[in-house]
């Protein structure tokens, strides 16, 4: 690092006890960012950030600091709002106690980052978006499907006209989630209560809107159906509660061109695909299926031609007819792709399209995913200003 110079960020990281705010943001991405040396900007200065953990349990977190050497957290916030080296509020907690955290960050003029979604209701991120604008801070929303490798070979893809006119998407994403009776739950019971801010559709609604967004085209309407196929959950305490939220939604999308998406989203189904997301593109010359990291394609010109007929078994290998994308690049994690791009547009104003209006995007088709399913009718995706 000799001849380089130094630009020290701090980062005042709320929620890094959680799964998703400790593996995924504190430790493979902002502790990646340090241990590869920096983030290297054009001009030779390195980023380096400087992480301030926060979060409700003193001892999860000591823990976390003696395990990583880290010596600057507290359980207290606003401490941390008004630590002189903080520059970036990161937000990881649940979706409940979001909207006034990232109030506090803004009035502290912080420049805030934060986990999807950004509100419980779209006023609301609507409103968090219009503070921020006053206040002049930068935001961000981690939006880190588009950074998975599978997308970003399918977003290839279609910049590159492979499908000729897009006429589908499926996407098929989910897996069993223990009950927490005989076998452990691998997600918070939180997630399955509505009061709690919980439902796959409030989850996962905002991960298709701007998958579907970025790479196809904006959603226009929606249709869907929520259930809740197991009524009953066992929590971290043993106890048996009653599931109020959905987990599973099935859910259809217009979009721009007459382009019709269709994905299922369920935390009750048993995984029989490559990879626990998957998304068929189908156009009239070629189609795809991409999944986290793998991108199969079938061109126009070498798609076989079946014929139905139940009376005999099926002679034909179709997956072995599909070619394999190569990466041509080297895919980083996506979670410190996105957190490198949101660094460099706070420090070098480079650009950072994922913004709080697009958060609220993700919101309100929630939002309205939630509406169509209690009134069992399709309804149009208006476009949101400020």
């Amino acid at each position: 690092m000799t001849g380089l110079k130094e630009r020290s960020v701090g980062i005042v990281m709320n929620g890094v006890t959680g799964r998703m705010g400790y593996r995924q943001h504190l430790v493979r991405s902002i502790l990646a960012i340090r241990e590869q040396g920096g983030l290297a900007m054009p001009d030779g200065t390195v980023i380096r950030p400087e992480p301030i953990l926060v979060g409700r349990s003193e001892a999860k977190l000591a823990a976390i600091a003696q395990r990583h050497r880290l010596d600057n957290w507290t359980t207290d916030l606003d401490a941390a709002l008004s630590d002189s080296s903080a520059e970036i509020y990161f937000d990881a907690q649940v979706t409940s106690r979001r909207a006034e955290s990232v109030r506090k960050a803004v009035a502290a003029g912080l420049h805030v980052y934060t986990e999807k979604p950004i509100a419980e209701d779209t006023e609301t991120a609507l409103e968090l978006a219009r503070v921020a604008a006053s206040a002049g801070v930068k935001v961000g929303v981690v939006q880190d499907k588009l950074f998975l490798p599978g997308l970003r070979k399918l977003k290839r893809l279609v910049d590159g006209g492979f499908f000729g006119r897009i006429l589908s998407v499926r996407g098929e994403f989910g897996y069993w989630v223990f009950e927490g009776s005989w076998q452990e739950a691998q997600r918070p019971s939180w997630n399955y209560r509505a009061e709690d801010g919980g439902g796959i559709i409030i989850d996962m609604f905002c991960h298709w809107r701007y998958v579907l967004e970025d790479i196809f085209g904006p959603v226009r309407s929606v249709q869907a159906l929520a259930a809740t196929h197991i009524p009953e959950r066992v929590d971290e305490q043993g106890r048996t509660y009653t599931c109020t939220a959905d987990d599973a939604a099935y859910g259809i999308f217009e979009l721009d061109g007459g382009v019709v998406a269709q994905i299922n989203s369920s935390w009750a189904t048993r995984v029989f695909r490559d990879e626990l997301v998957e998304f068929q593109v189908d156009g009239t010359e070629g189609s795809a299926v991409a999944g986290l990291r793998r991108c199969r394609v079938q061109h126009r010109s070498v798609t076989p031609k079946p014929v139905w007929n139940p009376d005999l078994p099926a002679t034909e290998d179709f997956r072995s007819q599909w070619q394999e994308v190569p990466d041509n690049a080297e895919f980083d994690n996506g979670f410190k792709a996105q957190w490198e791009l949101f660094l460099k547009h706070v420090v070098n104003d480079e650009p950072f399209p994922w913004d709080f209006l697009a958060g609220a995007r993700g919101v309100q088709l929630a939002e309205l995913g939630l509406r169509s399913a209690r009134e069992g009718r399709r309804i149009a995706v208006d476009e949101l200003t400020l």
